[in-house]
């Protein structure tokens, strides 16, 4: 049930759709002459669509979450298993068509196959089903082999775990597979975003990994103003940004983790 009524209010409460909604509501009630009430939705649609598009709204959202987790400043010299979550195929197009397209999320997986490179020695756990609700796609974890055994990862050192839904059962479901052992050092690979979150499930579920992340969408270094990059960009980055701090409070709210904004260990 959880994860159906994420899906659904995400579809109506990302900035675009949102706006569009507003636009919609502004019109009927204009045709009920319901002039403040029309002009009310619609000043709100346009104060949506001018903050996540044209400022730098959504890159100050995400500074927070991205910086929450840096990479080890000395890597580990070895490692017993890399996992990387789910989220960077294009499902659908894969399905079809049977390759590897890459979506924005892509970088977890060039990630992971760099990681495999210097760590020859490690297992590949790819954790990530298909967590569409209406378009039916191919579970990352099943696209996954295809690209990093041609980028030259041996398909007998994979882990597949096709059929997580979402970050909980990206945890749960991956600890019950590889049966971590005591001592052992694991990798967790997602993007820097969405690190925070997968950190705190991962302890939850008594697996713990070290947070590699990827995947940033800031420089880091954006100031309040004007948006700084194009306007696909900055809404993206906006709609990114909601859904992850709307996420972190469903899951603080439900008792799936502990706080708001999960720190490192050490803090």
């Amino acid at each position: 049930m959880f994860y159906y009524l994420s899906k659904i209010f995400w579809l109506f409460a990302q900035p675009l759709n949102l706006a569009i909604l507003l636009v919609l509501l502004s019109l009927v009630a204009f045709a009920l002459h319901w002039r403040r009430t029309g002009f009310a939705f619609g000043g709100s649609a346009f104060l949506i669509l001018f903050l996540s598009a044209w400022t730098t709204l959504g890159a100050l959202m995400l500074h927070p979450l991205e910086d929450r987790f840096p990479r080890p400043a000395e890597p580990p010299a070895q490692v017993a298993g890399i996992i990387v979550l789910g989220g960077g195929f294009e499902g659908g197009v894969n399905r079809a068509r049977g390759g590897y397209e890459l979506n924005a999320s892509g970088d977890r997986f060039v990630e992971a196959a760099v990681l495999a490179r210097r760590y020859p020695e490690a297992r590949i756990v790819i954790s990530g089903g298909s967590g569409a609700l209406m378009l039916e796609g191919e579970a990352d974890a099943d696209t996954a082999p295809r690209l990093l055994e041609a980028l030259g990862v041996e398909r007998s050192r994979m882990v597949l775990e096709n059929r997580s839904r979402n970050t909980y059962e990206n945890a749960a479901f991956s600890r019950a597979l590889v049966e971590p052992k005591p001592g052992e050092v694991w990798l967790l690979v997602t993007s820097a975003f969405h690190m925070p979150r997968s950190m705190e499930l991962f302890r939850k579920a008594g697996f713990p990994v070290i947070a590699w992340p990827a995947d940033y969408r800031t420089a880091g270094t954006e100031r309040l103003g004007l948006a700084e990059d194009n306007v696909h960009d900055s809404l993206q980055n906006t709609a990114l940004a909601m859904r992850e701090w709307i996420g972190l409070a469903a899951y603080r709210l439900s008792g799936r983790i502990g706080s708001i904004l999960p720190a490192p260990a050490a803090q």
